[in-house]
């Protein structure tokens, strides 16, 4: 059987590294080729391009030394080649600095149009991570497709991993727009195989809820949009909120890998 690629955005960046490492250990573990992806503008170097590349392939080999690695230099936004490869991916890896990024953001452009446009799910990695990652993956959720997406990726990326679930209905306050019944959580992550997940259900700022729960957690999971996102809006304020300031890598299901 063919394995979809795991796809991780490169530019020679600190940033970048630490996408190739959690890109090459997620490669080993799904058995899955690794695709880096470098981008050049018009005009710019093929030398230099090509050195980026070589030092990606040197350190993703040497973390994995067993996994197939494919090497591509596309010309234009990364954002766009990025959006390009994910198609057929299994997941997009980038650091959240680099590819790009202005001085001083955490997330920039090239972060935000993969969580709205890419074709699968995006990890976004930050360079200044802890080197004892945690020991759980926690996962938003507020039933919409995205959210439901999100579990299945949480849950499983748990079970490969070995970690521990936390589940996190937040309901802002004052609202009784699309809350989640205690039933209704228990029931979606049951049927998905869960039983052992903890699930916390709490009212307040959903984003402020997530981060606070996620201080011991490896990954977060978030779909790009949830139910109570504006219409027109293409990632939500939730999920922007904790790409910005998550201590721990995030994962972000994009509307059209979420149904």
């Amino acid at each position: 059987m063919k394995h979809k690629p795991v796809v991780v955005g490169i530019d020679g960046s600190p940033a970048a590294d630490v996408a190739i490492s959690w890109g090459a250990t997620e490669a080993a573990v799904l058995r899955s080729p690794l695709h880096l992806v470098h981008t050049v503008t018009p005009g710019g170097s093929p030398g230099a391009a090509g050195d980026i590349v070589y030092k990606a392939v040197a350190h993703a080999r040497g973390l994995e030394s067993g996994i197939v690695i494919d090497t591509r230099i596309e010309s234009g936004s990364p954002s766009a080649a990025l959006v390009k490869a994910s198609v057929g991916a299994a997941v997009v890896v980038i650091g959240s600095r680099g590819l790009g990024l202005m001085a001083g953001a955490l997330i920039g452009s090239t972060g935000l149009d993969l969580a709205a446009n890419a074709r699968c799910p995006v990890v976004v990695v930050r360079p200044d991570l802890s080197a004892t990652p945690g020991g759980r993956v926690v996962i938003g959720y507020d039933g919409s497709p995205m959210s439901d997406a999100a579990l299945d990726f949480g849950l499983d990326h748990a079970r490969r991993h070995d970690l521990a679930v936390r589940v996190v209905a937040a309901q802002p306050e004052g609202s009784e727009l699309h809350r989640i019944t205690e039933d209704e959580l228990r029931e979606a992550v049951h049927a998905r195989g869960g039983t052992d997940a903890e699930l916390i259900q709490i009212t307040g700022h959903p984003a402020e809820h997530i981060l606070r729960l996620s201080e011991d957690a490896n990954l977060i999971v978030i779909g790009a949009r949830g139910r109570g996102g504006f219409a027109g809006m293409l990632i939500g304020s939730v999920s922007q909120t904790v790409l910005h300031h998550a201590g721990c890598p995030v994962a972000v299901i994009p509307a059209e890998a979420g149904g």
